[in-house]
């Protein structure tokens, strides 16, 4: 554990139950959401992979545009 969140914790064990929980709930729908994105991102990879390629052909082939943001 770092010594930043051991710091947090012992600050988190001064406070009544109740906010210790919501402080809990909290932190375990953080890691989960980051546990969902890891697994989106991972399952994405071909995918991306795929797209990279087909825009790298269409910039090749001449089909894209360099616009400026004063063109848009």
């Amino acid at each position: 554990m770092t010594v930043l969140l051991e710091q947090a914790l012992t600050e988190v064990k001064k406070l009544p139950a109740s906010e210790q929980d919501i402080i809990a709930g909290i932190i375990l729908d953080e890691l989960a959401d980051e546990a969902k994105w890891d697994a989106a991102f991972a399952q994405s990879q071909d995918q991306l992979a795929r797209l990279a390629a087909k825009a790298r052909d269409a910039i090749q082939a001449g089909r894209v545009k360099n616009h400026g943001m004063d063109d848009l």
